[in-house]
């Protein structure tokens, strides 16, 4: 009985609680009550506005057990990065170097200290609690986001990104930051997280802009740029198989990867379909999907959905009391996992997307 929907203030206290247990790494999450009022509230207005823009303003989801009136899970969704503070990160590029004289010819990786000010959209702040681990629950946390998208693509940019979490230990230490963004901002890596996302003028000041050349830095350093934390490569395989990739960008604190895909061409976005229902039965027939409701009352499930003809499909009950949902009502649906065999081609009762605003 588990249901992805809005962040409601109600929620605070209990989604508080849980984010507790979450670890070193996950920086959006590592805030205090006050500001994660602020952030809510912040969410609770973007939901509630019938036409909008990307301009930051973040999309907080949470997962709830309905059996248990419990709050198990977080995601959300960041309609824009940069803008009032920019968006930092590392870019990793490669120098040539060359000597006719001794015969040497090279390509020097080193980092660059990317800006940008009109960004775009951001998925982050994911968090399961370790009782609802399998099951396809997390799944379902992360993937729901991007129905939300697919409804609403006017509210977000044409590019999303991930930052995935870096090589930190659970005692704080990151070797990255050890190496490097220590010996500028002369604080401990956790201080410097929590810091940071209340602000991003400390990295502009304090961070270098000058090239880092990657072979000058320690060994243990080199060998975590680019690399996921261990408890985040079922997140990166996730989101691969969704149509996001790594490319040359790492987070300027642990150097975890930052991975990109064009919003329409997310799996969930590309081949979700939406159709009417029509009929209501105890059991139906089909498969297990994610279904949404398609509202700003934004509620996702995984539920059987079971195609009609003319654009309509069948749902269970329990199914369409979790949604909110009655006759006459339009779900979008997607399979949970990309098939096997190419994707199909829409039947009569589905309607693909097709909408160019993203």
């Amino acid at each position: 009985m588990l249901v992805v929907r809005p962040a409601e203030l109600d929620d605070l206290d209990d989604l508080f609680e849980l984010i507790q247990l979450s670890e070193l790494g996950l920086s959006t999450l590592k805030i205090s009550k006050p500001r994660l009022e602020e952030r809510i509230d912040e969410s609770v207005r973007a939901f509630s506005k019938t036409d909008a823009r990307p301009a930051g303003q973040p999309y907080v989801f949470v997962m709830e057990d309905l059996a248990r009136h419990s709050i198990v899970g977080t995601s959300a969704i960041y309609s824009k990065v940069g803008g009032f503070q920019p968006f930092y990160s590392y870019e990793i590029k490669n120098e040539s170097k060359r000597s006719g004289s001794i015969g040497v010819a090279k390509e020097i990786p080193y980092l660059s200290l990317h800006t940008t000010h009109d960004g775009p959209t951001e998925i982050g702040s994911l968090f399961l609690s370790p009782d609802y681990l399998g099951g396809g629950h997390g799944r379902l946390l992360s993937l729901s986001r991007f129905l939300f998208m697919a409804d609403f693509p006017s509210r977000f940019e044409r590019e999303t990104i991930a930052e995935m979490r870096g090589v930190v230990r659970s005692d704080g230490y990151s070797p990255l930051w050890n190496a490097l963004g220590s010996h500028f901002f002369q604080i401990e890596y956790p201080r410097a997280e929590t810091l940071t996302l209340e602000s991003k003028k400390l990295i502009g000041e304090l961070m270098p802009q000058h090239p880092i050349y990657i072979p000058l830095l320690p060994k243990e350093a080199q060998e975590v740029i680019g690399q996921v934390h261990e408890k985040t490569v079922p997140a990166l395989r996730l989101l691969q198989q969704e149509g996001f990739s790594i490319q040359n960008f790492v987070d300027i604190f642990d150097g975890g990867p930052t991975v990109h895909c064009e919003t329409r061409s997310i799996r969930c976005v590309r081949d979700s379909c939406t159709a009417i229902v029509t009929d209501l039965r105890d059991q139906v027939q089909g498969s297990s999907q994610l279904v949404t409701n398609r509202q700003l009352q934004y509620r996702c499930v995984i539920g059987n959905v079971e195609e009609l003809s003319g654009g309509r499909v069948a749902i269970d009950n329990l199914t369409a009391l979790r949604l909110e949902l009655k006759l006459g009502d339009s779900i979008r649906f997607v399979t949970l996992r990309p098939p096997a065999s190419p994707p199909r081609t829409p039947t009569e009762s589905c309607e693909p997307f097709q909408n160019p605003a993203i």
